[in-house]
This record gives structure tokens, C-alpha cells and sequence, in this order.
């Protein structure tokens, strides 16, 4: 896992982004619609991360330190725009969560918060379903409501927790997230 640094990995996310998004759209699944998602991964302001396995993209996010989501108090570690590469395994989700609440803790931050896309109830398919896989996982789910962009997603969280050996699973050079500004979480 790392932060991605040049223009050219930022340009692998954004097309990661565009066939993610065109995967979900063919299966008739919810997708962002209010936000040019690919531009953000293109934007080195938004300092993204990826995921890499044998320098293969598996996967692309946003963390952020306290973006002021508008639910859940307390300091955390936002997972924005979460997107992995279409037809993969749940190793792979499973890998990000492993990472996540291991980087969270190395932050000294309680918490790992995310957001999951949402049109329906959360016991309607298809969420359902990946919200069981997430619950499996040991994410917690903390009901719904609009999210970053205004659509209705699942909210969910994680506890932060240290995992020594996850080294030798997976590597991190992620910079630690800023805080998001008055500003950033004023627009949210």
C-alpha cells in the first residue's frame, strides 16, 4: 500500500476508477453520479493510495484524517472512494481492512470510518450482501444516510487495531492524512 506519487500512478487509479465504475454500471449497480470521482484520483492534492500486488493496481482510496463526515464523533481514518479493480477476489477488500485498522492504529486514531453506495434499504440486494461480506470481515455497520457527495450510503466502521505481523503480508508507505480544513469539512 502507498501513496501514489506521479502522475502516472494517479493515472492508472483514475482508469481503475472509469472501469470500476463501468463494471458496476453494466451490472445495473450504484454508481456515483454527482462527482468526477477519476479527476480526484488525478489531483495530487488529494494524495490517494493504492494497493499493489507485483506492481499491479488492485486497488485505489482516499484517506483522510477526520473529513468531518457530519456522523459518528470522535477522531478517525476516513477510507474515501474506495475502488478496487472489477473481478476480484474479497482478498482483496479483506487486505485494505487488514491495512486500514492497522494504519489507523499506527495514527493513534480509534476508528477506521467508511462509506458504502446505498440506493435502497440495507437488507435490499445488492448492498446487502456486500454488507454481510463487510460484517465478516469485522466491519460494523452504522446505518445510513447521505454521504460525501449527497448519495445515501451505508456508514460503516472499524475498530483501529495493531497487527505486527501484517508487514509481512503487506507493505504501507502511506503518508499520514492531514486533518481536513474548516473549509474541507464545511463542503462535505
Amino acid at each position: 500500500m502507498r501513496t501514489l506519487h506521479t502522475d502516472t500512478e494517479r493515472g492508472e487509479a483514475a482508469a481503475l476508477v472509469q472501469d470500476r465504475q463501468r463494471w458496476l454500471a453494466l451490472r445495473r449497480l450504484p454508481v456515483r453520479a454527482r462527482a468526477d470521482i477519476p479527476a480526484l484520483f488525478r489531483d495530487p492534492q488529494t494524495q490517494p493510495a493504492g494497493l499493489f500486488e507485483d506492481g499491479k493496481l488492485l486497488a485505489c482510496m482516499i484517506p483522510k484524517r477526520d473529513p468531518g463526515l457530519g456522523w459518528g464523533k470522535g477522531p478517525y481514518l476516513f477510507l474515501g472512494r474506495v475502488h478496487t479493480l472489477p473481478d476480484q477476489p474479497d482478498d482483496v477488500t479483506r487486505l485494505i481492512t487488514l491495512w486500514a485498522s492497522d494504519f489507523a492504529a499506527r495514527l493513534d486514531l480509534p476508528l477506521v470510518r467508511a462509506e458504502a453506495l446505498a440506493r435502497h434499504t440495507l437488507d435490499a440486494e445488492p448492498i446487502a450482501t456486500f454488507l454481510r461480506r463487510l460484517t465478516n470481515m469485522g466491519w460494523e455497520v452504522q446505518g445510513s444516510g447521505p454521504g460525501q457527495e449527497g448519495d445515501r450510503v451505508a456508514r460503516l466502521k472499524i475498530a483501529a487495531e495493531r497487527r505486527p505481523g501484517l508487514g509481512a503480508l503487506i507493505g504501507c508507505r502511506v503518508h499520514e492524512p492531514h486533518a481536513a480544513t474548516p473549509e474541507e469539512r464545511g463542503s462535505t
